[in-house]
């Protein structure tokens, strides 16, 4: 928790307001179009739950904006143009089915001279992320760095890195990079010397580095905070401050452990009195652990996951990333994902989240989209999906729905609408011009790409991507699954059919997807909300709840049970509303496309089979 040190330091940085950056306080904004009265209310972190200001647990799902950021081509930006933004945004919203993202910053170009902060890359960051508070979608913005520096390599370099400034370079004497016999860009990470060294300088804020970022940090914060207005500041939940952090190399006797507990934790203290000094008090800072606390291949795992840092409570949020190596490296896992591949390990970020007092993010993930291994991506991508649903596999989930655990916010690596259109100079190598797939390391990762018209389209099943989700409940979650029936090539994969045991909801949902909520109400006064994918358009979409029953609901209304409307953003998204009155009371609602104008003999039949079943399973 803050020493006294933080705290006195929250003190200073108050009277001396030379770090902030001044700038007129915006006009008050109109309301999103499309939104309703329980819209656009700022999350806070409560009984290790994200909870708007009705009181609903809500749910993150979106995506990366951008690896663009890592690049030099739009100079540490996400989009070439505030335009380019917000067609992102609309898309992200229509197509990814997102309500959130986080937003990439760099450093660099934050800071590219020692204690001169760019206003003008700050203001057009800004103006990007504005475009995505516009569409409806929250931001967790996120100081991004990936093997410390791009200035750490050589022009003629297999690799290259991103987030500190040349300056900070400069300032070390560092060895010639070299990372040896290394196929995977982040094998650097521990064999490349320049960058194991000027990573442990930062860490240990040699030539003051860490206080300088510490200080940009801070001028950043104010100014989104003094440019963005009330109500879209309400929209940026919180702040990420580094992104993959990790040792570079222990001193001696120091173990993974202890250095998340004497040199990690103490960094985000400070910076979460940084984020107090700049007007950012009541959001919480996302806390990464170790890069290698919980990966999945033994001979890279590395102690960790916060385990000293105590209650972190609702000023923080104990936010991770997850990629299966195994799958990636393409030797450890021949096969494809299966059916609760991921329920283990996303189980554990739920473990660790609910012992340290708070909500969890896996504000990473991804698997290649192109090369050898990129057959897997179909089945890893839905496993790790279903992970963030529930604790429980697909075969297991109608037996034991009780066992889900809490819906997990998640973040996919990424939306980057420039795919396969780059222009990069690889380390300002015009010999080395960039421009396949995500035009870093050699990654291709990106959900979206433009067509030949400049319109963003989905490179990955829309299926798969644009999901049902419960992004607000009033209440508390019992339990969720959601069935996409994505495909892996030809064949459509199916990991949660409807038990025989319930022939009716069988019937309805045929072959079609379907999701399924179970909360507990708690007096709530905005109702529950539901994602409704493109898949699920409202003349064939049928609900069955022991709130009602509809095929193709009507528009939501204040004493309508079950009602459609559009999500806030004027992006076309649509959602279902569910609305109770009472407080304590198990209620479910599943959704469904796979029934045709179904009679109201076959939903009163699955209703009561429902009904039975989650009273006999979750009540």
């Amino acid at each position: 928790m803050p020493n006294i040190r933080t705290r006195l330091l929250v003190v200073l940085v108050v009277l001396f307001g030379s770090l902030s950056v001044a700038g007129p306080t915006p006009a008050a904004a109109a309301p999103l179009p499309d939104s309703l009265w329980f819209d656009e209310t700022p999350l806070t972190v409560h009984n290790g739950r994200f909870v708007g200001g009705n009181g609903r647990e809500v749910v993150l799902r979106g995506y990366n904006v951008s690896g663009e950021t890592k690049l030099k081509e739009n100079n540490g930006l996400p989009f070439a143009s505030t335009a380019d933004a917000k067609k992102s945004a609309t898309a992200l919203r229509a197509l990814g089915g997102g309500n959130s993202v986080r937003f990439l910053l760099s450093w660099a170009y934050a800071e590219p001279a020692r204690g001169q902060v760019d206003t003008t890359y700050v203001a057009k960051a800004t103006d990007q992320m504005r475009a995505f508070l516009d569409a409806g979608i929250r931001v967790y913005p996120d100081f991004h760095q990936d093997l410390y520096s791009r200035w750490l390599f050589d022009t003629d370099s297999w690799y290259t890195g991103d987030g500190a400034p040349k300056w900070a370079v400069d300032l070390g004497d560092y060895p010639d990079e070299y990372c040896g016999i290394c196929p995977f860009w982040g094998q650097n990470i521990t064999s490349n010397e320049a960058v194991k060294q000027s990573t442990h300088d930062f860490w240990h804020n040699e030539h003051g580095l860490q206080d300088a970022f510490l200080d940009t940090a801070q001028k950043t914060m104010t100014h989104l905070r003094q440019n963005l207005t009330a109500d879209r500041f309400a929209g940026v939940v919180g702040f990420d401050p580094y992104n993959e952090p990790h040792a570079g190399s222990y001193g001696s006797g120091q173990t993974s452990r202890s250095w998340e507990r004497d040199v990690l934790w103490p960094f985000y203290e400070k910076f979460r009195a940084r984020m107090d000094a700049a007007g950012w008090q009541d959001k919480p800072l996302f806390a990464e652990p170790n890069l290698f606390w919980n990966a999945n291949l033994d001979f890279q795992k590395q102690e960790g996951g916060l385990l000293d840092a105590g209650t972190l409570g609702p000023r923080y949020v104990f936010n991770t990333h997850f990629y299966d190596q195994k799958a990636i490296s393409g030797i450890f896992m021949w096969g494809k994902a299966a059916d609760g591949q991921y329920t283990g390990d996303f189980g554990t970020v739920r473990d660790r989240a609910s012992a340290t007092g708070t909500t969890a993010i896996i504000s990473e993930f991804g698997h290649p989209l192109t090369g050898s291994v990129s057959d897997k991506a179909p089945t890893v991508y839905k496993a790790m999906y279903q992970a963030l649903d529930s604790r429980v596999k697909g075969a297991s989930w109608w037996s034991n729905p009780a066992g889900s655990g809490p819906v997990l916010s998640g973040s996919q690596w990424q939306w980057d609408i420039y795919n396969g259109r780059h222009h990069e100079l690889m380390n300002d190598n015009p010999e080395k011009v960039q421009t396949a797939g995500d035009a870093w390391n050699g990654e291709d990762l990106s959900a979206v790409r433009l067509d030949d018209s400049g319109t963003p389209v989905l490179r990955q099943d829309a299926r798969l991507l644009d999901r049902i989700y419960p992004s607000a409940t009033s209440g508390t979650t019992v339990a969720f699954t959601y069935e996409d029936r994505s495909r892996d090539g030809s064949t459509t994969l199916t990991w949660n059919p409807v038990p025989g045991s319930l022939p009716n909801v069988a019937q309805l949902v045929g072959s079609g997807q379907y999701g399924l909520l179970l909360w507990r109400s708690n007096s709530g006064t905005a109702p529950t909300e539901l994602h409704l994918p493109a898949t699920f358009p409202t003349a064939s979409t049928t609900v069955v709840s022991d709130l009602g029953t509809a095929y193709a609901p009507p528009s939501y209304g204040s004493a309508t049970p079950v009602g459609v409307a559009a999500e806030p953003g004027g992006t076309g998204s649509r959602r279902l509303l569910l609305t109770d009155t009472d407080s304590g009371v198990l209620h479910y609602a599943l959704v469904t496309n796979g029934a045709n104008a179904p009679s109201a003999a076959l939903l009163n039949a699955a209703r009561s089979e429902l009904s039975a079943w989650a009273a006999r399973n979750a009540g």
